[in-house]
């Protein structure tokens, strides 16, 4: 039995989203705001209780929209599947047969009816009709545990008769094993009252006592340790680590410490028919390292055979945790600016090859992806180092637009491209690529020139043209009329930038490169000259990232430029895309 889909309506950011999990691990990724404790408190409110209390929600939950207009009530469904024999018979008033004909258990919980003080009532219900309610039974059947960021996790591991350390504790005891404890702990304790301090100590006490209310009202007592049985002994067992108190060791370790007794109280307890563990930014408190440690556990619990099985539910930030992240597990939640909505990756259909490759390629950076709210994929380092700055010289500043720019390291756009568009995340993207023509089109009298100039014909690459017709108003592709370096060199002004990077860099092949612009005749000779002077040259060839950087460099320090015109276009697309939502 796990929870396999929760709708949420009217709450917070969330006017409507349907969210679908897979039994196991579910990380549910987005940007700061974007709803995702939204997420996490829908699923509290089915799945606190036992730690703690349910979230009490207020008017102030509920969704309000543009026109400041909050209406309706706040409305939380769930719909649990793969349910047993057993699981079935504990959830018979929420059983609900799918399109196949197997049932499933639903349960909603609706918030409305503030008080005086904007506290929203909640009403639980099973299956499609609100007067049937959630039973006790059916309330202690689903078993949650939270564990909210920041949380100093040593405060939950110190000895008292409610710690999940306790509670795991006095789950892994039979009988055999609780008589054994209680004989070792009376026959210790008879033992340490026969040494001296002891001793001494309790005859000092009691005849200081018996001294002070005589014989006939003082009381008989005696001295030994406090927890003599097995129950109390659970309420004061604590943890050392490394020799040293919990409190000493740090909040990183402390977190998966508890989150492992957690874990472990959950698959061996058998009093529930579901388990789940919400986790919140566990990033908080861990390096990246230990992030990539935690993950791969994670994502081996459904494997564990004789335990029972947790449905784990994590939220994050962290670009860490997507970039290692199996895509199958990720919940993606993108804020569109009509809206919030959901997206999963495991329903994309890839190329043969192409998911494969954009897992390998997907590393800290390309991960930042999942978080834009607007994207311009380049082709490699040397746009990547000019883009932005080439931006700012067109009016934009893509941070202050939240565009993120990544590099997709060569022609691996077919890799990413999948995961956005109308059918797909539903963001801005722009795709800045070379045209690479060819150097002889089948069927034509003429073939294109090699080195065109703006407004020639252009037959572009396989890999473009099969870009562009994939194309929607949300994903489009840019390109000039050859490569970036030759489409920026037809500008006059630009040359005069290009060549001061190359002489900082190689002063030699600058001043040779710049006598052969100086003989050239037109944009497109002189251009081809610079860029073959620099990329096509028998052997030392300029490389495209350091010439890059050196030229952003020269560019940011006040030469003057020209945006080709594909590039400005690009910019545009990304930054002002669905701009009238925005205003």
């Amino acid at each position: 039995m796990y929870l396999a889909q929760l709708n949420i309506s009217n709450f917070r950011k969330l006017q409507k989203v349907v969210l679908n999990f897979r039994p196991g691990l579910n990380i549910i990724v987005g940007a700061n705001n974007v709803g995702k404790t939204g997420v996490v408190d829908a699923l509290r409110a089915l799945l606190a209780g036992h730690d703690e209390p349910y979230p009490r929600l207020s008017v102030e939950d509920i969704h309000c929209p543009k026109d400041g207009k909050a209406a309706g009530d706040i409305l939380f469904e769930y719909v649990f599947r793969a349910l047993d024999e057993d699981d079935e018979a504990d959830f018979l008033a929420a059983l609900k047969p799918d399109g196949a004909g197997k049932l499933e258990a639903h349960i909603s919980i609706r918030y409305s009816e503030a008080d005086k003080t904007g506290r929203l009532k909640a009403k639980r219900w099973c299956g499609d009709h609100e007067d049937v309610g959630l039973t006790t039974d059916m309330m202690e059947n689903l078993r949650g545990v939270y564990l909210p960021p920041l949380r100093d996790a040593s405060q939950s591991l110190k000895p008292s008769r409610t710690s999940q350390l306790s509670r795991l504790f006095q789950l892994l005891a039979d009988d055999a094993g609780r008589d054994g404890i209680n004989q070792a702990l009376k026959a210790l304790d008879i033992e340490l009252k026969k040494h001296k301090p002891i001793v001494n100590t309790h005859t000092e006490i009691s005849s200081r006592y018996g001294s002070m209310l005589g014989p006939q009202l003082s009381q008989a007592i005696e001295m030994g340790l406090s927890g003599t049985d097995f129950q109390r002994l659970a309420a004061r067992l604590s943890l050392l680590v490394d020799t040293f108190e919990i409190e000493q060791n740090g909040l990183g370790f402390n977190n998966l410490i508890f989150m492992a007794v957690v874990l472990s109280e959950l698959s061996k307890n058998p009093e529930a028919r579901y388990r789940g563990l919400i986790v919140e930014e566990p990033e908080a408190h861990l390096h990246p390292q230990l992030q990539a440690i935690l993950l791969s556990y994670l994502e081996t619990i459904k494997e564990v055979q004789g335990e029972n099985r947790v449905q784990l539910f994590v939220t994050s930030h962290s670009p860490n945790f997507a970039s290692i992240a199996d895509l199958e597990s990720l919940t993606c939640l993108v804020d569109t600016g009509a809206g919030v909505e959901t997206f999963f990756p495991r329903t994309i259909k890839f190329d043969k090859g192409k998911r494969e490759k954009l897992e390998r390629y997907l590393d800290v950076t390309r991960a930042e992806l999942f978080f834009a709210r607007r994207l311009i994929f380049v082709e490699g380092a040397a746009e990547l180092m000019m883009v932005s700055i080439l931006a700012e010289k067109a009016g934009f500043k893509l941070r202050e637009h939240g565009v993120s720019l990544i590099s997709v390291d060569g022609l691996n756009f077919d890799s990413f491209l999948p995961l956005f568009g109308e059918n797909a995340l539903k963001i801005p993207v722009s795709v800045i690529t070379d045209a690479d023509p060819a150097e002889e089109a089948e069927g034509d009298d003429e073939p294109p020139a090699l080195y065109p100039v703006a407004g020639d014909f252009v037959t572009v690459s396989d890999n473009t043209a099969k870009m562009k017709a994939k194309a929607d108003t949300l994903v489009k592709v840019f390109h000039g009329v050859k490569t970036f370096e030759y489409d920026f060199a037809l500008h006059p002004e630009n040359r005069t930038a290009m060549l001061i990077a190359l002489k900082e860099l190689h002063p030699k092949i600058g001043e040779s490169v710049q006598a052969m612009v100086n003989v050239a005749q037109g944009d497109a000779n002189k251009a081809k000259a610079l860029f073959c002077g620099m990329f096509e040259r028998k052997q030392n060839n300029v490389q495209k990232g350091k010439f890059g950087q050196a030229l952003a460099h020269v560019i940011s320090e006040g030469a003057v430029c020209v945006v080709p015109s594909y590039i400005r276009q690009a910019i545009e697309h990304a930054c002002q895309a669905n701009k009238v939502e925005e205003e």
